[in-house]
């Protein structure tokens, strides 16, 4: 009886060592940046979407796409809470991308009217990067005008789902970074280069700040403010940037900075890399076909559009007219 007693107490000292291992790697696991590829793609739809067939073909996805939905709930994977079912509207599309492709993001009109009214496509793909997204295409749509500001929580769901759950912290700080830079784009919404240029100043600083804190030196808001007026010079919008505008930005920047991504080497890489992206960037389309991990799948997307889609509307006007 004793030897069975010892032998169930080892058992169960096993399993909860087990567990607790378990959960300790986890948890380390969240605490990087994207350690893989994507393993497949995902279409996330706003659990409030309505007109799902369109915005499947809207997205071009394909019958090779994993289905997901979030939630009000989900809005925790960008640091939110209290958010309703109906507040989900807008619905995401991810890809893999070519190796050392960066995060290129899409924003798709819903027939033939962009929906997106706040984020740029420049601002999903510097948030995504800084909350440690890498080597993917995402697309984004609606089918009401949105803000858009839910779309990356469809975004860090697939991720999750795909077995790269992202740290908390660092999707969260990203997400104010996002928020931060809005005001500026919409003081500067005549100019059609500026979102680009903006996140790439922002995007720099933020790997310049990762460079400094990996060498151990000390980050003050004085020196996050000093570095990005730097690169926002560096980008020419230093005098079209509000000094509101560079202190909200620079107190998002310090989250970022405070968070396990800027601890990554690979972060410092990746910030470098997007940042030469989209200073290049205007308008809402980053990725080409050549960028898709899988070129072949986004060809049949395409060509799914274009049989589907297209042809009958040209074959309607035609006999129409």
């Amino acid at each position: 009886m004793t030897i069975r007693i010892l032998l169930a107490t080892m058992v169960g000292l096993t399993a909860l060592i087990s567990s607790m291992y378990v959960q300790v790697a986890n948890a380390a696991q969240t605490q990087a940046e994207q350690n893989r590829p994507l393993s497949q793609p995902y279409v996330v739809y706003g659990a409030a979407a309505q007109q799902k067939h369109q915005v499947a073909q809207t997205l071009g996805v394909t019958a090779k796409y994993a289905t997901l939905t979030t939630t009000g709930a989900d809005a925790r994977y960008i640091g939110l809470s209290g958010i309703s079912d109906e507040a989900m509207i807008s619905s995401v599309a991810l890809a893999p991308a070519e190796p050392g492709t960066g995060t290129l993001v899409n924003i798709e009109p819903f027939e033939g009217q962009n929906n997106i009214l706040q984020v740029k496509s420049q601002q999903y793909a510097m948030a995504a990067t800084m909350a440690g997204v890498k080597d993917v295409i995402i697309t984004v749509t609606a089918n009401k005008p949105v803000s858009g500001e839910a779309a990356l929580a469809g975004v860090y769901k697939a991720l999750d789902q795909d077995g790269i759950p992202l740290d908390d912290q660092n999707t969260a700080a990203a997400n104010n970074v996002l928020s931060a830079t809005s005001g500026a784009i919409q003081d500067n919404a005549d100019d059609k280069k500026y979102p680009g240029k903006l996140t790439a100043a922002v995007t720099e600083t933020a790997g310049d700040l990762a460079k400094e804190k990996q060498a151990g030196n000390p980050i003050t808001i004085n020196i996050i403010i000093d570095q990005l007026t730097i690169n926002l010079r560096k980008q020419g919008i230093e005098k079209q940037t509000s000094s509101v505008a560079v202190q909200n930005i620079s107190q998002a920047l310090s989250e970022v900075n405070a968070a396990p991504i800027s601890d990554s080497k690979g972060f410092i890489k990746n910030t470098g890399h997007l940042s030469d992206t989209l200073q290049d960037s205007a308008g809402d389309v980053m990725a080409k076909v050549k960028d898709f991990a899988n070129s072949a799948d986004a060809k049949e997307a395409t060509n799914w559009f274009m049989i589907n889609i297209w042809e009958p509307v040209k074959q309607f006007l035609a006999n129409l007219f």
